[in-house]
């Protein structure tokens, strides 16, 4: 089983993607993350990205194929693929096509997590973490049982992310239309795809998906 999760920056895709991981071994396939691993391992496609982005250019479209042809090669025939991230444009959507189409796959759901846009950015911005243990809480959701002190370990400093800001969240949003607005279509139009309520409660969400991958 092969999927792609969209969704915007806070919607619940890295939360959903790694019980589908726990809960199938399915692979999530990042392509920030496996940027990242592929330079720091050294990896031919990673050499040749670490090249590109010391110029301080952005990494082609080829380079992430490249990429992500290399990720499925390592992996099981029977192991399933979460593509998060990617793709991105019409033209990743075919590169992508090629890709799983070399290697005997196909793609079997596009799910996109749909959020309100208001309500994501309140669930955003109320987001602080203990500055000791990391534990989450939220200014509406999940207080400190004891105010101020984290239930975890009882550390008293807490921080919040900089970019955790209505407009840096609304900006997201906007790049996060703009950017699947072209390949949306594409996979409507073969009937793979499918829209859970991402601001609905996570085990409903993840019970959702679990109905979408099981039709």
């Amino acid at each position: 089983m092969n999927i792609i999760l969209l969704g915007p920056p806070g919607a619940g895709k890295g939360t959903q993607a790694q019980r589908l991981v726990e809960a199938h071994g399915m692979r999530q396939l990042s392509t920030g993350d496996m940027l990242r691993a592929a330079v720091k391992a050294g990896t031919p496609v990673g050499l040749q990205a670490k090249a590109v982005m010391e110029r301080g250019e952005l990494v082609s479209d080829e380079i992430v194929s490249a990429l992500i042809g290399e990720e499925l090669d390592g992996m099981g025939p029977t192991t399933g693929a979460i593509f998060d991230g990617y793709p991105r444009t019409a033209a990743q959507a075919g590169a992508l096509d090629a890709i799983l189409d070399a290697r005997g796959r196909t793609l079997d759901h596009v799910i996109e997590l749909e959020v309100d846009e208001d309500a994501l950015v309140e669930r955003i911005c109320g987001r602080f973490t203990c500055a000791n243990c990391g534990k989450g809480y939220h200014d509406a959701f999940e207080q400190p049982r004891e105010p101020g002190v984290c239930d975890k370990c009882g550390a008293r400093e807490f921080k919040r992310r900089p970019d955790d800001n209505e407009a840096t969240v609304r900006t997201r949003m906007a790049e996060y239309r703009a950017k699947t607005a072209p390949i949306l279509p594409i996979y409507d139009q073969r009937g793979i795809v499918a829209r859970v309520n991402g601001m609905a409660d996570i085990d409903h969400v993840t019970a959702a998906i679990e109905r979408i991958m099981a039709g």
